[in-house]
C-alpha cells in the first residue's frame, strides 16, 4: 500500500501498529482526490461543516497549529519552510481499510477495485539506500537553556503555569525518498498514531504515540500525553524507568495541568456534567520511551458541528501550555519558527461522522520543492523544570527521527 501510495499526489495513510488503543481499524489509507477543500486567507472553519455536509463519505486531512489564529486574536510572523496549508481535507478516490484477516478496498465508480488489489501485491518494493542526513539545530544548547529561564520567569510573574516550548532540526538542499524514511521510522518506533501523509510537494512521516481526538456516535476522547523517560534496554532498569516516571512530582503535576484544561475545553462542547477522567496518569511503554497518558471522556451536546469541536480544542493543550491563549503568545516570542503541522493534526472523518485525529509530534516533515527537512521537538515548562533536562528530554524524542534519516 505505501508503493501504491507514491502514484498519488495526495494521500493518508494510518497505521495503528497493533496498538489497543481504542483502535477502529488497525490501517487505513485514502489515495488520490475526488474533491477537497483548503484553507485560504479568507477561509472560515464554517467552510469544513460545509463541506463536510455536502460530502458524507469518507474524509482525510489534517490541521496545522497555525490555526490557532483562526481562534485567537493571535498572530504568527515566524517563517515557515514547509508550507502546509492552515488546513486540508479530500474526498479520496480510493480508500482501503485493514484489519487482522480482510482488506477492504472502497472506490468510486469506474474504478476496478480488484485490479487495485492485484497491482498492490504485485509491487516489488525499491530496495535503493536511503542517502544519510545531518542536521542542524535552531537553537545553540547554551541558547535553548537560557530561552527555557526565561520562560521560567514568565511562569513566575504569573503569565502562565505550564508552556510547551519546542525547538526546529533542520536541513537545506536535501533530497529523500519519503517512503523509506516514513519505513525506516516505523520500524525504529512503531507508535499508535502514526501516519504517512501527502499534500502535492509537502510531505508528513510520522511517529505519533499521542492521540487528539476521537468521536464515536455521541462520545468524543481525548488522550494527552504528559511525562516521558528513556528506556531500557534491561529489563530491570526500564522498569526502574517506568517507577520514576510514575512518581515524578513534576511529570504528574505537568499532566495533571493539561488534564484540567482538556476538562475545560470539552466542557465547552459536552453535555453539562459528562466530562470525566477515565485514565489518570496512567503509563504507556513505547520502543523508545515511557509516557505519562490520561484519557478525558465526554458526551456531545446535541447539534455540535466539526468546526465547533475544533474551536472548542485546538490546538491541544499538550501542544501549548496553559492558560492556552498566553502560552502560544509565548510560543510565538520565543520560538524561532512557525510550527506549521508540527503540533497539528492529520486523521479522518468516516461517512457516519466519527472521527479519529491524532497529535503531530515525532515527525519528519519534507518540502520535496524546497529541499528543506524540519524535525520539532519540545518539552513542558514548568517553575520546577530543570533546563539541562529539558534539552534532554528533546533529544530522546527527536532520537528516532534523528536515526531514520541517518
Amino acid at each position: 500500500m505505501l508503493y501504491f501510495a507514491k502514484r498519488f499526489s495526495n494521500f493518508c495513510f494510518l497505521d495503528n501498529h497493533d496498538y489497543d488503543f481504542d483502535k477502529s481499524y488497525e490501517c487505513l489509507a485514502g489515495f488520490g482526490i475526488s474533491k477537497s477543500i483548503t484553507a485560504r486567507k479568507e477561509s472560515g472553519l464554517q467552510e469544513l461543516d460545509v463541506f463536510r455536509e455536502e460530502n458524507k463519505d469518507w474524509i482525510f486531512g489534517h490541521v496545522a497549529y497555525d490555526l490557532k489564529n483562526n481562534f485567537e486574536a493571535l498572530s504568527s510572523e515566524n517563517p515557515d519552510e514547509i508550507g502546509f496549508p492552515d488546513f486540508q481535507f479530500f474526498v479520496p478516490e480510493i480508500v482501503i481499510t485493514l484489519s487482522k484477516y480482510k482488506a477492504e478496498i472502497g472506490i468510486l465508480p469506474g474504478i476496478d477495485g480488484a485490479s487495485i488489489f492485484q497491482e498492490i501485491i504485485s509491487i516489488v518494493p525499491d530496495e535503493k539506500d536511503a542517502i544519510k542526513i545531518s542536521l542542524n539545530k535552531r537553537f545553540s544548547k547554551d541558547e535553548y537553556l537560557e530561552t527555557v529561564k526565561k520562560l521560567q520567569q514568565h511562569i513566575l510573574r504569573g503569565d502562565c503555569y505550564e508552556i510547551c516550548f519546542c525547538q526546529e532540526l533542520y536541513a537545506k538542499n536535501v533530497q529523500i525518498d519519503p517512503l523509506k524514511i516514513f519505513m525506516k521510522l516505523s520500524e525504529l518506533s512503531p507508535n499508535p498514531f502514526s501516519s504517512f501523509y501527502r499534500s502535492g510537494e509537502k510531505y508528513l512521516m510520522c511517529a505519533s504515540p499521542e492521540r487528539f481526538l476521537k468521536k464515536t456516535n455521541n462520545t468524543i476522547i481525548s488522550q494527552p500525553v504528559k511525562g516521558t523517560s528513556r528506556r531500557d534496554n534491561m529489563e530491570v532498569e526500564d522498569e526502574n524507568e517506568k517507577m520514576l516516571l510514575q512518581q515524578s512530582e513534576k511529570e504528574r503535576a505537568e499532566n495533571t495541568m493539561i488534564v484540567d484544561l482538556v476538562r475545560n475545553d470539552l466542557s465547552k462542547i459536552c453535555a453539562e456534567g459528562s466530562v470525566s477522567v477515565k485514565e489518570f496518569l496512567k503509563i504507556y511503554s513505547f520502543p523508545l520511551v515511557h509516557q505519562m497518558i490520561s484519557t478525558i471522556s465526554g458526551s456531545l451536546s446535541e447539534n455540535i458541528s466539526f468546526s465547533e469541536i475544533l474551536s472548542a480544542t485546538f490546538p491541544m493543550g499538550s501542544m501549548t501550555g496553559a492558560p492556552k491563549k498566553r502560552a502560544m503568545e509565548l510560543i510565538e516570542q520565543y520560538e524561532k519558527t512557525k510550527r506549521g503541522l508540527f503540533s497539528g493534526t492529520v486523521g479522518y472523518i468516516n461517512p457516519a461522522g466519527d472521527f479519529d485525529f491524532n497529535v503531530v509530534i515525532r515527525s519528519v516533515l519534507y518540502n520535496k520543492e524546497k529541499k528543506y527537512i524540519s524535525i520539532g521537538v519540545g518539552s513542558a515548562i514548568t517553575w520546577k523544570s530543570i533546563p539541562e533536562k529539558e534539552y534532554e528530554e528533546c533529544m530522546i524524542k527527536a532520537e528516532a527521527m534523528m536515526k531514520a534519516l541517518e
